[in-house]
C-alpha cells in the first residue's frame, strides 16, 4: 500500500469536504490548494486556480476587496495571522451563493483568517480561510430591527405614532443640557385640540382616535429638521420640541401648525369656536442669555397654553421665560 498517496487522497476528501473556503498559497502568493467550496462559489476550476495569484483569477472589476490584497501582502511580508471580520470587510473576496448568475447577485458576506505556516525552515505557507457570514449577518441584521422596533415602541405613543412621554423626558433634558453649554435657544410648543371632549361625544372615541392621528400626521408635515420632534403629552395634548430654535423661528412655526390644522376642515359642530376642528399653542424659548431649568421652561409653555385658551383658542400665545 502506498501510504503518502492514501494519505494525500484522503486529505483532498477532507478538504473538499469542509464547508468552508480552503487556499494556500506560497511565498510568492501562488494558489497550491483551491477546494470545492472555492469552486462553488467562484465558479473557478482548480486547473485554472493552481499556480496563479488569487488576483489573476477574476475578470476586470470583480477583483478581491483592498483590504484583502493588503492583507495578503502583509502576511506575506511579514508572517503574521490576520482576520478579516465579516463585522469590517463584509464581502473581500467576488463569491457568490451562485456564481452563475453571479452578476445578479451580492457578494455573500465573508468572515476570513490567513494563517501562515512554517514549511521548513527558510520557506512558508499561507492558508487562507473563508467561511460564509451571511446567515450569521443576516440574524444580526433581524436581532437589531427586532430590538430597535422594540425600543420605538417603548417610546412611541401607539395610537399616533407620536413620540410618547418617556421618550421626551430623556431627550428633552439631553437638548436642554445641550442648549446651555452650546449657548444655543431651546423652545417647547405646548399644544391642545380645542373642546375635544365635545368633539368625541358628537362623533364618538374612534372619530377622535382618527382625528388625534390625522393631526400628528399634519404636525410631522411640517417640522423639516430630525431634532424636531412630536410628543403626545396627554390625552389630547401634544408638545413640540424646537432645539436651537429662536422666538421667532418657533413662534411663526406654532402659527403654520395652527393654520395647517385650521385648513383641513375637519368637522366639528360641538367646538365652541368654529365649525372645524383647531388647536390652541402655547410658546416658550429659552434663550441663551436666560439662566432657567428644563421644569421651568416647560411650565413655560404650559402657561402660554393656558393663555391661549384664555384668549378664546385657535390661537398662538408666546410667553417669555421669568426667573
Amino acid at each position: 500500500m502506498n501510504l503518502p498517496l492514501q494519505l494525500n487522497s484522503i486529505c483532498s476528501k477532507i478538504w473538499d469536504t469542509v464547508k468552508f473556503g480552503l487556499i494556500l498559497i506560497d511565498d510568492k502568493g501562488e494558489i497550491l490548494l483551491w477546494n470545492q467550496w472555492m469552486v462553488k462559489h467562484s465558479g473557478i476550476s482548480v486547473d485554472i486556480a493552481i499556480n496563479h495569484p488569487i488576483e489573476s483569477l477574476f475578470h476586470e472589476g470583480i477583483t478581491p476587496s483592498p483590504s484583502f490584497r493588503t492583507a495578503i501582502k502583509n502576511a506575506l511580508s511579514y508572517k503574521l495571522p490576520i482576520v478579516l471580520s465579516s463585522a469590517l470587510h463584509q464581502s473581500p473576496l467576488p463569491l457568490y451563493a451562485s456564481p452563475v448568475a453571479a452578476h445578479e447577485q451580492n457578494r455573500i458576506h465573508q468572515s476570513i483568517t490567513i494563517s501562515p505556516i512554517t514549511w521548513d525552515e527558510n520557506t512558508h505557507r499561507f492558508l487562507i480561510q473563508i467561511v460564509d457570514a451571511s446567515i450569521h449577518v443576516k440574524r444580526e441584521r433581524v436581532l437589531k430591527s427586532q430590538s430597535d422596533q422594540l425600543s420605538k415602541d417603548a417610546t412611541t405613543d401607539s395610537l399616533t405614532g407620536a413620540r410618547n412621554r418617556r421618550y421626551f423626558d430623556d431627550r428633552y433634558e439631553v437638548e436642554f443640557g445641550r442648549a446651555k453649554r452650546q449657548g444655543t435657544p431651546i423652545s417647547l410648543l405646548m399644544l391642545d385640540v380645542d373642546f375635544f371632549k365635545q368633539y368625541n361625544d358628537h362623533y364618538g372615541h374612534q372619530a377622535g382616535d382618527d382625528a388625534l392621528i390625522f393631526i400628528v400626521n399634519i404636525i410631522k408635515t411640517q417640522l423639516h429638521r430630525a431634532t424636531d420632534i412630536v410628543v403626545r403629552y396627554g390625552g389630547e395634548e401634544f408638545l413640540v420640541m424646537l432645539p436651537d430654535c429662536t422666538e421667532e423661528g418657533c413662534i411663526h412655526l406654532a402659527d403654520k401648525l395652527r393654520t395647517a390644522v385650521f385648513d383641513q376642515k375637519i368637522p366639528h359642530h360641538g367646538s365652541g369656536i368654529a365649525d372645524c376642528i383647531s388647536i390652541s399653542v402655547g410658546v416658550a424659548t429659552k434663550l441663551p442669555e436666560t439662566d432657567c431649568t428644563s421644569a421651568k421652561l416647560l411650565q413655560t409653555a404650559d402657561a402660554a397654553l393656558y393663555d391661549a385658551k384664555r384668549k378664546g383658542r385657535n390661537c398662538v400665545r408666546h410667553r417669555v421665560v421669568s426667573v
